[in-house]
């Protein structure tokens, strides 16, 4: 169940300058949008202070005198100063709450577009919950981080700053008291956010695999309900949240640990003020709206100290989802378009492997030194024993992968010159397991080519041998497959994945074990649709009934990345070779079920 053959990048436990600048980057094409919320939230922190001042003045100069002029005066000035502070709060509101969803765009838009370029070999190795995870909860975080984080960082900077001044403004000698305690908040701060960054990374990591845990348990439920797997599945998966708990755990704990500290030092502050601040009260150096004000500047100064355990933790949180992130955004294709690439109009002609040499592992070749020559229009059956060669063959066609050594010509060129756009607009892929979008069947159909017209399409599965099926539907056309076409039989499926391979006029197609997988009744109908679909095109079939291919021009046997036989239907089996002895004992086998031989 666990994703456990992939291995995820570690990322030191140390904040990354590097990366946090990344992050901010990330804002660069909003930044209006970013400096307007600065100002804003600067502003606040400033206004704030300035109110704060303000009833001092009231206190001391208006309130304790009697002045009822001045005391108007001030709650008026105090008034204004209330209303520009509303207008800032709403100012880095609305700029933060864009900016973030902006952000959000920008970046799933940019990661996905990536991972439609990423090659075929990075989805074979990478999970699925692993990517969901970047494209999901990461993004987010480091959303969060550039917005909300962000500006309650400058805001506490602010507030720190601007307290600091009015307190000097108001009595030097209280404000160098206040000013000692806060190297010792920011040092505590510091070595407490060494510990968490490293267990809230853990917990992103952990959370990756129960992603992929819940993609794997929902989409195979009906094979861990047939092999009753649940309670080894909830087993493995109560490990991984386990795991996670306690890492959080410690996370969480650290930050509880951090609070009660911050506001012990701050006790210590608060009695430091009223000690020597009433001393100079008797001593009539200091007011009474003097010692207000410094209690209510050293809550403002304390608050963001006191609530930096929670701004560091969903910060750590959110700098271990932009390396995450990032990683993806950095992961490079391993096959890429070669410089002078031509987009190639279409690739009919010969198809020839040149001494092809191909390996997912080193020291484990899977082809070795394979030569092989297709004629145009030719449909080429591959038979052979599973772990043989057979789909390396049709993925190196497809360029899914590319040789290690040798080279694959197609139409006399070396198909490393083409783009990979290109060429793979032209191949027609029907596999196994078909595969469906969301969405009704006529968009499905039209998937093979989105510029074709409803007439094209119903043609396309006139020849596909689908079209009698969907006129039987309620709604024909327009009916809903359901997500991944569980709304429909695995024959009516493949049906639709032969109608879009014919609608994309493919000059090469590839059908991969298309027909292991249903009735007899479908089979027929679909091998009807297979004709029409290799009339006018190279064909490379790899099948596991052979009844099926027996119209093939010439059928090749794959064992260990070697063409063991090669030759049409009748001329293997008149060699009574490898493919005579799979072909007997498979028809033999179906004959003994028909006849019902062992009822």
């Amino acid at each position: 169940m666990a994703d456990n053959h992939f291995k995820e990048e570690e990322f030191n436990n140390k904040l990354n300058t590097k990366t946090a600048m990344r992050i901010l980057s990330q804002a660069k094409p909003h930044w209006l949008l970013l400096t307007g919320f600065i100002i804003c939230i600067m502003a606040t922190a400033f206004l704030e202070a300035c109110g704060t001042f303000i009833v001092k003045l009231a206190i001391d100069e208006a309130i304790i005198p009697g002045n009822k002029e001045l005391l108007f005066e001030n709650f008026f000035t105090y008034g204004i100063l209330h209303f520009l502070l509303a207008v800032v709060v709403f100012g880095f509101i609305y700029c933060a709450g864009r900016l973030g969803e902006q952000l959000q765009y920008d970046l799933r838009k940019k990661l996905f577009g990536h991972l439609q370029n990423l090659s075929f070999s990075y989805f074979d190795k990478t999970p699925v919950g692993w990517i969901i995870s970047r494209l999901t909860s990461d993004i987010q975080r480091v959303s969060d981080l550039v917005t909300w984080n962000f500006l309650d960082i400058v805001w506490a900077v602010t507030n720190i700053t601007s307290a600091m001044i009015f307190m000097f403004i108001i009595n030097w000698k209280l404000a160098l008291i206040v000013a000692v305690t806060m190297p010792v908040l920011i040092t505590i701060a510091l070595r407490f956010q060494k510990y968490i960054i490293g267990e809230f990374r853990k917990v992103r990591s952990i959370n990756s695999k129960i992603t992929g845990a819940y993609n794997e348990n929902i989409t195979g439920v009906k094979i861990i309900k047939a092999l009753v797997r649940e309670k080894k599945n909830l087993s493995i998966f109560s490990e991984l949240t386990d795991d996670m708990y306690k890492a959080s755990y410690r996370a969480i704990w650290l930050s509880a640990i951090f609070l009660p500290i911050v506001q012990l030092i701050t006790a210590v502050s608060f009695g430091a003020v009223l000690w020597f601040g009433g001393f100079q009260f008797k001593m009539g150096l200091f007011t009474i709206g003097g010692i207000q004000a410094f209690i209510s500047y050293i809550t403002f100064m304390m608050w963001p100290v006191q609530d930096l355990a929670r701004v560091y933790g969903e910060m750590q949180q959110a700098v271990a989802s932009a390396e995450r992130v990032f990683s993806l955004m950095d992961t490079q294709p391993d096959i890429l378009d070669l410089e002078g690439a031509i987009d190639v109009d279409s690739v009919k002609g010969e198809i020839e492997f040149e001494g092809v040499s191909f390996y997912y592992e080193e020291n484990n070749p899977v082809l070795t030194d394979f030569s092989l020559k297709v004629k145009q229009g030719e449909t080429i059956a591959i038979v052979g024993p599973t772990g043989g060669g057979k789909s390396t063959i049709v993925n190196l066609v497809c360029r899914f992968y590319q040789p290690k050594e040798g080279r694959i010509l197609m139409g006399g060129r070396d198909y490393t010159g083409f783009t990979q756009q290109s060429l793979q607009s032209k191949l027609g892929v029907v596999l196994q397991a078909p595969h469906l979008f969301s969405g009704t069947i006529m968009d499905n159909i039209r998937y093979g080519r989105l510029d074709a017209s409803d007439k094209e399409v119903v043609e396309a599965s006139k020849l596909a041998r689908s079209h009698d099926f969907i006129k039987e539907l309620p709604k024909q056309y327009n009916e809903d497959v359901g997500e991944e076409g569980t709304l429909l039989s695995v024959g009516q499926k493949q049906l639709i994945s032969l109608a879009r391979a014919v609608l994309a006029r493919p000059d090469i197609i590839i059908m991969d074990e298309a027909t292991s997988s249903i009735d007899t009744i479908t089979e027929e109908l679909i091998q009807k649709g297979m004709d029409s679909l290799l009339s006018d095109s190279t064909g490379f079939v790899i099948a596991h009934r052979l009844s099926t291919i027996r119209n093939a021009d010439r059928i090749l046997v794959i064992e260990k990345g070697r063409i063991k036989e090669s030759g049409s239907h009748k001329e293997l089996l008149k060699e009574k070779g490898h493919y005579y002895d799979l072909y007997t004992r498979q028809f033999r086998k179906e004959r003994e079920k028909d006849l019902h031989v062992f009822s």
